[in-house]
């Protein structure tokens, strides 16, 4: 579910700490699909250079999990 996404996201969370924006596992970008509106983000906790697409967590705009 919303794999284009989920790419996309594990690549900018690798570009934060190279670009000294984060530190430690502080810090997060989200994303909302237009179509489902649907958000992904990464769960809490998971060092960047640890974080796969499959880590990242789809929720609704209520905050409930969907998926991960």
């Amino acid at each position: 579910m919303l794999e284009s996404i989920k790419e996309e996201l594990h690549w900018l969370h690798l570009e934060l700490p190279k670009q000294n924006l984060v530190t430690w596992t502080s810090g997060n970008i989200s994303a909302r699909d237009p179509q489902s509106g649907l958000v992904v983000i990464k769960p809490s906790g998971i060092r960047y250079e640890d974080l796969r697409p499959e880590h990242m967590v789809v929720v609704d705009l209520e905050g409930d999990v969907v998926e991960g």
